[in-house]
């Protein structure tokens, strides 16, 4: 006869409800006590039966994750991480596009909603208000963006761009165009404050280009606007928008980076492949997906997001030179 969670708990010398969180939400459970329940359980051999813990504890054993657009490489990495750590807890994970549409966003969500226990809202697009009257109808993790009383994981974009700045100032750039996405992008915003922060403290002069859409044609669309401003760098709002402006470049004959230096945020896996390859401000993106996991589930064994808000940092990216960025010579002409 199969081993049940109650003979678990037996072995452990814990609660059911303890060996319940020791193996769904391992986090929020004492290291020694989830030890103990771990190796009763394998012991055992216990496989947790998901229709029985749905009559017990109420869920369903799903949770939801949508994403603006799955064609942007950045996604598919979280979702990897949250699918990842879904599984060593054993939940099922919804996967739904919103195709960068706001208003789809709302509609799909609360559609979603009725069929999962918690929803991860990557980059959502909605607005403020939409997405606090998503968390009251049901628990809502956000990641890469931060709305007031709903649990987040973000990056520390303001960061990632002071790092930009201080490589391309250690070669000699003084003038350095922002290529910014779409203009109701939370991370974009913040981005520019980082930028302006750094320019300022290094004494450069920061030129903004525009807000562009946050793919390939989008990088294609703001490389000649870029080129006009005279700056020997550009920073991009993704590197998907960096790969764009790498081709139309390379199209109109201007070299990188002698000519004009290129930095983009992400890294995705396409970055190591363009020609030159790409500096990038790497982030944390599975290890988002993961800790996004970590944090509805959290919610869901504690409805009270005062105690789940604070207790995670936000992740920090990390500047990856490649060939792309090089020392500053005259300006880019047209």
């Amino acid at each position: 006869m199969p081993a049940t969670l109650r003979d678990v708990a037996r072995l452990a010398g814990v609660s059911p409800s303890t060996v319940s969180r020791a193996l769904s939400t391992p986090a929020v459970v004492n290291a020694a006590t989830r030890a103990r329940v771990q190796a009763a359980a394998e012991r055992l051999g216990y496989q947790p039966n998901r229709a029985a813990r749905g009559l017990i504890t109420g869920r369903t054993g799903n949770i939801g994750l949508v994403v603006p657009d799955l064609a942007n490489p950045f996604f598919p990495s979280v979702v990897k991480g949250v699918q990842a750590r879904a599984r060593q807890s054993d939940v099922a994970v919804f996967l739904a596009d919103t195709d960068e549409d706001a208003v789809e966003e709302v509609v799909l969500v609360r559609a979603l909603a009725k069929q999962v226990d918690g929803l991860i809202l990557c980059s959502p697009r909605a607005s403020e208000e939409d997405l606090l009257a998503v968390a009251q109808e049901t628990n809502v993790v956000l990641v890469n963006r931060l709305v007031e009383g709903v649990p987040a994981v973000t990056f520390d974009n303001e960061g990632g761009m002071r790092q930009a700045i201080a490589h391309l100032v250690a070669l000699g750039h003084r003038r350095i165009a922002w290529v910014g996405g779409p203009r109701t992008s939370w991370s974009s915003a913040h981005r520019i404050i980082g930028l302006y922060a750094a320019a300022n403290d290094n004494g450069v002069d920061l030129l903004e280009v525009g807000h562009f859409a946050p793919t390939y044609d989008g990088g294609m669309a703001a490389a000649d606007q870029a080129v006009a401003t005279g700056a020997t760098a550009v920073v991009t709002y993704n590197d998907l928008v960096a790969i764009g402006l790498l081709a139309r470049l390379h199209a109109r004959g201007i070299s990188v980076p002698d000519d004009l230096s290129v930095v983009g945020i992400d890294d995705i896996a396409m970055s190591r492949m363009t020609r030159p390859a790409l500096t990038t401000v790497r982030l944390p993106k599975q290890k988002a997906g993961q800790i996004a996991v970590e944090l509805l589930l959290a919610v869901l064994d504690d409805p009270d997001p005062d105690t789940i808000i604070g207790t995670r940092g936000t992740l920090h990216g990390e500047l990856i030179v490649r060939d792309s960025t090089g020392v500053a010579s005259d300006p880019a002409r047209p």
